[in-house]
């Protein structure tokens, strides 16, 4: 059975299920009717955290230019560049038992691609959520919808699974965040370029 979780709320993942090892995190959201001159084009990716709350190395951070981090435990299925249809939008495989022993976190964010240009921002997008789902029988291990609570953010990191000692939890985050891809590729340790 699927749990919903409010922002803030903390959930194990392997408690209930042992033997978890293959989940998909599934990311999606909807975007208002107004006209702002183009797609909306929102970007899920994951950064593969360390103690430090950074990544240890570039390739800790899985998005559409780096489709699977080296150890295989993470791998993005794909950019998906308007947000059309039912269910999913965008989603991040992982497999829990493969996941390098110097991470800890593994924070999913999503940004809105072009979000200045295209003067687009977070109070413009509806029924954004997070959910987790056994890859191996599809059940539905939890989900988090994120409320209205964004106005001119351009990022946001929906929710983290962490380690907990030999237990996977996830964390309910739902912090916005301005300046969008940038902004939070500093905060997590990832060098950009320009």
């Amino acid at each position: 059975m699927s749990v919903s979780l409010q922002k803030g709320q903390k959930v194990s993942l392997t408690k209930g299920n042992p033997g978890l090892k293959k989940v998909v995190v599934g990311l999606g959201w909807d975007v208002n009717q107004f006209d702002t001159g183009g797609d909306f084009d929102l970007d899920a990716a994951a950064f593969l955290l360390a103690d430090s709350g950074k990544v240890s190395k570039q390739e800790d951070f899985v998005f559409f230019g780096n489709l699977e981090h080296p150890s295989g435990s993470v791998k993005h299925l794909g950019d998906n560049l308007t947000g059309a249809g039912e269910g999913d939008d965008e989603q991040i495989k992982i497999d829990l038992s493969m996941v390098p022993a110097n991470i800890t976190k593994i924070a999913f964010i999503v940004t809105i691609y072009d979000a200045d240009t295209r003067r687009q921002n977070f109070g413009q997008v509806n029924n954004a959520f997070i959910r987790i789902y056994n890859e191996d029988n599809g059940e539905e291990l939890l989900r988090y919808d994120l409320g209205e609570d964004f106005s001119i953010e351009t990022a946001a990191v929906f929710g983290e699974l962490y380690k907990n000692g030999d237990e996977w939890k996830f964390n309910a985050i739902g912090s916005g965040y301005q300046g969008g891809l940038a902004a939070l590729c500093a905060n997590f340790g990832v060098e950009v370029d320009g």
